[in-house]
């Protein structure tokens, strides 16, 4: 039987959130558990596929398979308006099977998100994400104010999840807090699922 782990999915644009899901697998990692960093492809305009099946740098593209057998789930998006971004609702609109046998009942999630400016909704996106993840049937782990950086930050973090504050020109690096809480994030993930599997 394969060891658990937690899915690290993302999908990221300018590279931040694909940063925060290094950090994410970081703390899972430290917490005893393996960690699986996955992406979804952007999706193309033209009716047929147009990404080739294998990126040509980053993270593997994730399969159903991958979310079916995880032992719990970290969700990533840039905002888009307030909402996840386009490839990440088309891979989830597309789990319904797992949806119809009840796969992802009682494992452990969690999200988080990056947005170009300090109020452009990064807790509006990490509650949509929750969405289809409660429909699952999953557990939602936020981030508990235990956690000194949620206090402490001066632009990403939230009790829904890590955020970033990328910067209007999608530069600014992570902050030490906005590290410290996908760590913390990825270490709550991996210590729920352990508890779970008992």
């Amino acid at each position: 039987m394969p060891s658990p782990y937690i899915l690290v999915l993302y999908y990221s644009r300018h590279g931040a959130t694909a940063e925060m899901a290094r950090h994410i697998a970081k703390g899972v990692e430290r917490a005893g558990l393996e960690a699986k960093i996955r992406t979804v492809p952007a999706v193309s305009t033209q009716v047929e596929a147009v990404t080739p099946a294998v990126p040509e740098q980053g993270a593997v593209y994730a399969t159903y398979d991958d979310l079916k057998n995880c032992a719990g789930l970290a969700l990533g998006s840039p905002t888009r308006f307030g909402n996840m971004a386009a490839p990440m609702k088309y891979f989830l609109d597309g789990t319904i099977n797992l949806w119809l046998t009840g796969e992802l009942v009682n494992k452990p999630a969690g999200v988080f998100t990056s947005t170009s400016s300090l109020h452009g909704g990064q807790e509006s996106t990490l509650l949509s994400m929750m969405l289809p993840l409660m429909h699952h049937g999953m557990l939602i782990c936020g981030l508990p104010y235990s956690e000194a950086a949620l206090t402490q930050t001066q632009a990403g973090g939230t009790p829904y999840g890590p955020s970033h504050l990328a910067g209007p020109n999608s530069d600014r690096a992570l902050d030490e807090y906005e590290i410290q809480l996908c760590v913390a994030l990825g270490k709550r993930l991996a210590e729920f699922a352990k508890k779970l599997e008992q």
